[in-house]
């Protein structure tokens, strides 16, 4: 595998410096620059692509802008990922996991801008703590929303202050077990009188699945593209 590996889960292969070999991909694979409204990508994947069949409704434009950080940071152990629990009484998408971020507010300078400011307000994770290192492909929501995933370096020293309106927990992913392809299963469910096709990954109690999984294999095929190409693992029947 070229471009270094990195510390792979409960394997006991590593390399002498996990985070230059992280970096090192990120600059072959993540864009240094957010999108702009008139990159190829304004028509983006997202569940929809998903769809065997094709016949998936895709959210018509105009979409609402909005943006996530996908936050790594390096443990003694390895690379983690940062995921949040949101809070059960919120009115959208209460107890799911998902990556810190929302809406583009008018006063945002930048996609990068909007995910550190919304991080900080839900994990109080301060902006300083973070290095930026690159953009990936914005991911269109069933419900409209096209979502700029922003990846960044988070100090091991960062503390998070979860704001208890949003955020039920705070709590961490080795990198590796989000990396492997073969961890990602094709669902479905009926929503709105449509089947919805997501990806899903299993990570002890916790399901990750929708947007957050779907934006979460499009960093690992950017990533690790020596891993494709490879089917869509579904679930047995």
């Amino acid at each position: 595998m070229g471009r270094g590996h990195l510390l792979s889960h409960r394997t006991g292969r590593c390399v002498s410096d996990p985070r230059a070999a992280f970096l090192a991909r990120a600059a072959s694979g993540l864009s240094p620059h957010p999108p702009g409204p008139d990159d190829p990508t304004s028509n983006p994947r997202g569940d929809h692509s998903l769809d065997p069949d094709g016949s998936a409704v895709i959210p018509p434009p105009p979409h609402r802008r909005a943006a996530v950080l996908v936050p790594v940071v390096f443990r003694p152990e390895g690379p983690n990922l940062i995921l949040t629990q949101r809070a059960a009484n919120l009115r959208d998408h209460s107890g799911q996991v998902a990556l810190p971020g929302g809406k583009i507010d008018p006063s945002d300078s930048t996609p990068a801008a909007a995910a550190l400011r919304e991080a900080e307000e839900e994990i109080g994770l301060h902006p300083t703590a973070v290095q930026l290192v690159g953009y990936i492909d914005p991911y269109l929501s069933g419900t409209g929303f096209l979502v700029t995933p922003v990846i960044g370096l988070v100090a091991p020293e960062a503390t998070y202050r979860p704001n208890p309106a949003e955020v039920a927990d705070v709590f961490e992913v080795p990198l590796p077990v989000l990396m492997d392809r073969e961890r990602y299963r094709l669902r479905s469910r009926d929503w709105q009188g449509r089947t919805r096709w997501f990806y899903a990954v299993n990570f002890g109690e916790r399901l990750i699945w929708g947007v957050t999984a779907g934006i979460l294999n499009n960093l690992r095929e950017r990533l690790y593209p020596e891993s494709e190409p490879g089917g869509i693992r579904r679930p047995a029947v």
